[in-house]
């Protein structure tokens, strides 16, 4: 099942259901998802890697606001991304534990022959790639210097 239609029918149990900040975060993803089609050069389908993406922006857009408001001490604004965080996580793949991530990025870094930090770049384009949807890009660096650097 797509993710527009798996959206439409989570909207239509939250509608139901009164549940206010399910309709905000669906129906924000709703309107991403019809941005990403309507967008110059888009098909009309959108494929897994792109649905994947735009879900990994939308996560990120509230990780950033929630830290943010964390900061200035709203509370109120940071349970609103909270909430809109958790729903949008529910359509994302399992997220990687810190461990899980160091053993992939062993293994990349072994494959692709990184001795220094100098190879960080040769490292991360292949980890970006292998490891998209399963960990958020800023963990992966942080990393990937981690253990490069020792």
């Amino acid at each position: 099942m797509s993710l527009e239609l798996r959206v439409m029918e989570e909207l239509k149990t939250a509608m139901k259901a009164k549940d206010e900040a399910g309709l905000r975060t669906l129906r924000a993803i709703k309107a991403a998802i019809i941005l990403e089609k309507t967008s110059e050069g888009a098909a009309d389908v959108l494929t897994e890697a792109t649905e994947l993406k735009m879900l990994q922006k939308l996560a990120k857009q509230r990780r950033d606001s929630l830290e943010i408001f964390v900061k200035q001490n709203r509370e109120d604004l940071a349970v609103k991304e909270r909430e809109e965080l958790a729903i949008i996580e529910k359509f994302l793949p399992q997220q990687m534990s810190a461990e899980e991530l160091n053993a992939e990025l062993k293994k990349i870094i072994e494959s692709v022959g990184a001795k220094s930090p100098a190879d960080m770049g040769k490292v991360m384009g292949v980890a970006s790639k292998q490891l998209a949807g399963k960990t958020d890009g800023k963990a992966i660096s942080e990393a990937v210097k981690q253990l490069l650097a020792s």
